[in-house]
């Protein structure tokens, strides 16, 4: 695959940044609730809060959406994040709520869409779990029966059963769910935003958190905004203040790239009738899907540890990215002259526990935090959840199954850089088997084949 004349770029690959970008704080502000973040959590949580009549004032350091909101892969995931099988090892009494929040904040998305008439290319295909292996074809079937039994909505099929290319197995297909744009999302709802009652500020980084009596005081360069209530919506950039818990999150640097477009006839014989997004059960996924300009966007395959606040502002590596290449010409070989067009990355927020969190620092602080790669769905449900805890002072169900009532978090394992490589190294090898098992299979075809003729 040629990676000869890639674009990086320092924001996302599916859209333009917005060419209204609002001016910096200047001065002192007061309201009943503050929000910092522009993400998909923090501006969903401004938007409800809005709709619900409260005074509330948004903070973004660059511009709504600037983050991983509009760099992901674009896929709307009906199920969790994470590991399922340790997550039902270590969860299982809290599986059937993670499943039922997984759904629930898909159904939310798509109806947020419909709602604001948001042009975002979304498709309602669902998602496959997807296995290059007989190994990961038995994963796939072992976490459907975990989703199954935990009364999720899931089908399990071969690659010509589930419409997805032939050079996958196989997989799991999560039924709600589906792929869109997430730039034009993201867009969308920034747009749906400042057309609300919010005070929306954008280019005015927050450099302190602090309360001064019942009040927060949230200290920017220009300026400060006082509020009786604060919401925390920073995701991967949450570590840059004393108030925040120690060991709430790490943040983990992820690519995204893109093929150059790609003939629709050669598209066509991949067999990927369903259109589909893919997630292959490795330890660190690839994630491959078809978008609306005929091209492919495919990425992830090894994490990159962020070591220290405030997170550095980066473009892809070319190495990955070159990494990347090479996975996706072995993926899929009749597209292996196919060029790399573009390359991104964004820093999301992986915890300890590999679960969402939401919770209280004290009575007047919340925090929503870390959907571990599924913050697409969730971040825009759990956003509007909080919004709704903070007007009624009762938490929706979905919300008690994230709800931390103490804001202590063990130091996690394995997202250390050492770790991180293990993990990858192991999938490599995983594939160097499997690749090496599949060689001999063909061999023995073709002798068997010989013989007979």
């Amino acid at each position: 695959m040629k990676t000869d004349n890639v674009e990086y770029t320092a924001f996302s690959g599916w859209v333009d940044p917005p060419a209204d970008v609002l001016p910096a704080l200047a001065g002192d502000l007061t309201c009943d609730v503050v929000v910092i973040g522009g993400g998909l959590g923090g501006m969903s949580t401004a938007l409800r809060l809005a709709e619900r009549g409260q005074d509330v004032v948004l903070l973004e350091a660059e511009f709504c959406g600037h983050g991983s909101s509009s760099r992901n892969a674009g896929q709307l995931a009906g199920a969790p994040g994470g590991d399922l099988q340790l997550l039902n090892l270590f969860y299982r009494k809290k599986m059937p709520g993670m499943i039922r929040l997984a759904e629930h904040a898909a159904h939310h998305v798509e109806d947020f869409i419909a709602k604001h008439d948001i042009d975002c290319d979304y498709e309602p295909t669902g998602n496959t779990f997807a296995a290059v292996s007989r190994g990961q074809m038995g994963r796939v079937r072992r976490v459907a029966k975990i989703i199954e039994h935990a009364g999720g909505h899931v089908e399990v099929g071969t690659s010509e059963e589930l419409g997805i290319p032939r050079g996958f197995l196989g997989g799991m297909r999560e039924v709600i769910g589906g792929m869109m744009n997430p730039g034009k999302f993201t867009l969308g709802m920034r747009r749906a935003l400042l057309d609300s009652s919010a005070r929306v500020i954008e280019r005015t980084k927050v450099t302190d958190v602090t309360r001064d009596g019942e009040q927060v005081v949230l200290t920017t360069p220009r300026g400060q905004v006082r509020a009786n209530r604060a919401v925390l919506s920073t995701n991967a950039f949450a570590g840059e203040w004393d108030i925040t818990p120690k060991h709430l999150s790490v943040p983990i640097y992820v690519i995204e790239v893109e093929t150059e477009p790609i003939d629709p006839e050669r598209l066509a014989a991949l067999g990927w009738t369903s259109r589909m997004g893919l997630v292959t059960q490795h330890a660190i996924m690839e994630n491959y899907r078809l978008t609306s300009r005929n091209t492919i966007v495919f990425g992830v395959r090894r994490l990159e540890r962020g070591m220290s606040y405030p997170l550095p502002r980066k473009t892809p590596d070319p190495a990955l990215v070159e990494e990347l290449a090479e996975a996706f010409a072995t993926r899929f070989p009749a597209l292996a002259d196919v060029a790399v067009e573009r390359a991104w990355g964004g820093w999301i927020a992986i915890t300890s526990s590999w679960l969402p969190l939401a919770g209280q620092i004290d009575a007047n602080i919340f925090y929503s935090i870390a959907c571990n790669g599924h913050g697409l769905a969730q971040a825009p449900y759990i956003g509007t959840l909080i919004a709704d805890l903070i007007v009624d002072g009762e938490r929706h169900e979905d919300l008690e199954t994230l709800w931390m009532d103490k804001p202590k978090f063990p130091r996690p394992m394995m997202m250390g850089r050492l770790g991180l490589r293990t993990i990858w190294a192991v999938d490599r090898f995983n594939d160097l088997v499997n690749g090496s098992r599949r060689n001999a299979r063909r061999g023995a075809s073709r002798t068997t084949e010989s013989t007979t003729e």
